[in-house]
This record gives C-alpha cells, structure tokens and sequence, in this order.
C-alpha cells in the first residue's frame, strides 16, 4: 500500500492501476504518460526486465482511445551499464512502439547521460518520428543541443531542471533559469520541425507558450506532473493538449528518495504540491 503523500504522486504499484488512472484522466480531456519506475541499474537483469515491462505496456496501451504514450529514464534500460545496452533495449521498445503505433519520450537525466541519450533520440527518430526527447533549460548546453535537434521530425520536451548541477554546467539562479527557459521556448517555437512540449507547471512560461503558439502557430502541448496542479491540467485542457505524467511501480519509494537527495528544492516543490500550492 502506498503511503498517502506516495499516492499523490504515483499511480499505484501495477500496471492495471496506471492505466485505470489514465482512463479516468482521459474522460476529462487529459492525455497519459506512463513512467515504469526504476532508474540508475548497475546490473543488466533490472534493465532487462524494465525494457520487457515497457514492451508490453506498450502492447497492452496500443490500439486504445487512451492517447497515452510512455516516457523511458536511460538509466533505467541500461545506461548505468554501457551505451550499447542502453541503446538495444531501447531500440527494443521502440519498435514495438512502431509496431502498436505508440509515442514513446525518451527522459533527460543528469548531464552525464545527455550526450548518449540524444546520440539515441536522433539516431532512432530518424527513421520513427513518434518519438520525443526531454531537453533542461538550466544547462548552458541546451542552446547549442536544440539547434542540433530542431531539424529533427520529434517533438522536444522542455523543463527548467530538477538536477543540482555545478554552476560551471548550468544556470543556478531562478531568474536566469527562467530567462532562459524564454528564450529556449521562443526558439522552438520558431525553429523546430517538429511539435513544442512544454514540461512546467509554472504558469508564467505556460501564458508564454500559448502566446507564441498564438503568434507562431507551432504545435504545441503541455506536459505536467500527477499530483501537481490537478485543476489547471484539467482546466487548460478544455482548449489546448494536456498530457500528464503517471509514474508506477513498486521502487516508488527509491524514487521519491532520490528525487530529494538530489536537489533540496525538489522537497520544497513537492510539499507545494501536496498543499494544494
């Protein structure tokens, strides 16, 4: 049984819970994007057996009118091994995506992974363009990665950062991680091929987005947590594509351990939500 502040935020521990969740989502207006929890393996077995999981949520959501897809953590399907294993499990999952007609995200972890995670999303995209790539604003990276990525048919999630990251890397500030999540969005807006995700629940860059939409006529969507901000996701969804994201799975708890190791701020955004904030 997951704990109530669990509950908030994840689905339940079963695949027949999540998807559950997604239908009732779905009948007010909300799209789905299912998480297997698990991430950061060291052994070949877990992301193995994780990569089969997906294969067959993947089976299991094709063909519905549930307009779910699913979102993958590299980690979790072997990055913490080697890049081959990473890139065959994924390459796995994604054709059985082409197979079922499924739209598959690939997560961004911390700046370690970026390289082989988008070596991956444009080697695969290329020939299955239902595919997406998480991109974080608050490395001074990313101008330089969506230019690379913007020729690219995907779609390109964009999200402030939850991971602390050394300034050297990466903007630390709020004010200039906002800024430059502006100009970020603006220029995908503008410059990508492919559809725009917005990935915040800030609704400061979500009024930003729906103007450039507006001005620029780019697809777009807006992608938001489970437990977050519940009423706007079902609010704005009434005019525009809302997708949230459904995490489940029984290592919900390494998940929420993790999520506070790694940035204190993530605690602080968590107990917002809970509040209702």
């Amino acid at each position: 049984m997951l704990p109530p502040v669990a509950r908030q935020f994840v689905a339940g521990e079963t695949e027949a819970e999540a998807l559950e969740h997604a239908r009732q989502l779905r009948e007010q207006g909300v799209y789905s994007i299912l998480n297997v929890l698990g991430e950061h393996y060291d052994e070949p077995d877990p992301a193995a057996e994780d990569a089969a999981a997906y294969r067959q949520l993947v089976r299991d959501i094709g063909g519905t009118d549930l307009g779910a897809c699913i979102s993958v953590k590299p980690s979790q399907i072997g990055l913490g091994l080697d890049g081959s294993t990473f890139r065959d499990n994924l390459g796995t999952i994604v054709e059985t995506a082409r197979e079922n007609d499924v739209f598959v995200w690939i997560d961004m972890e911390d700046r370690t992974t970026t390289d082989t995670t988008l070596d991956a999303f444009e080697q695969l995209n290329t020939s299955y363009p239902k595919m997406g790539v998480c991109i974080q604003a608050n490395l001074k990276r990313t101008g330089e990665d969506l230019e690379r990525l913007a020729s690219l048919p995907g779609t390109i999630r964009l999200v402030k950062g939850a991971y602390d990251e050394p300034s050297e890397v990466a903007h630390t500030e709020r004010s200039a991680v906002n800024n430059a999540y502006e100009d970020h969005l603006e220029y995908l807006f503008t410059e990508s091929e492919g559809a725009v995700a917005v990935g915040s629940h800030d609704p400061q860059m979500i009024d930003r987005a729906i103007a450039f939409h507006e001005l620029y006529g780019t697809d777009f969507e807006i992608q938001m947590l489970m437990g977050v901000r519940e009423d706007a996701q079902i609010e704005l969804a009434q005019e525009y594509d809302v997708y949230q994201y459904i995490p489940y799975g029984n290592k919900w708890l390494s998940y929420f351990s993790r999520r506070v190791i790694e940035r204190r701020e993530n605690l602080a955004f968590a107990i917002r939500a809970v509040l209702g904030q």
